[in-house]
């Protein structure tokens, strides 16, 4: 079993997420996510997605996240990163921070 891994991901929060700033309601967060999965499958760059998208600070690296160990994430994010092979995405992933899409890179 994998100790550390390493994956992107791109988060959308909404208003009421835990520690959002964001006005966008939960529905349309979830939208916009969904969304943007499809265009990601379609073949638009995951880095450019997290980039022009996502609300977390990572988005400036494109939704890097580096590398992390078992207990640095919250279990949802965990669970869904660690079952991950290296290259592919998640489904929608949702947290108390909002939604996320999670690539594992490493």
């Amino acid at each position: 079993m994998t100790d550390q891994i390493q994956a992107s991901h791109i988060l959308l929060m909404y208003d009421g997420s835990l520690r959002s700033t964001a006005t966008r309601s939960q529905d349309d967060a979830k939208q916009k996510i969904t969304d943007l999965k499809a265009e990601i499958d379609g073949g638009t760059e995951f880095g450019e997605a997290a980039k022009q998208h996502s609300d977390c600070p990572s988005s400036a690296q494109g939704g890097d996240l580096g590398s992390f160990g078992r207990g640095m994430m919250v279990p949802e994010f965990e669970e869904a990163a660690f079952a991950l092979d290296v290259g592919a995405i998640t489904d929608v992933v949702e947290t108390d921070f909002g939604y996320h899409l999670i690539m594992r890179t490493a």
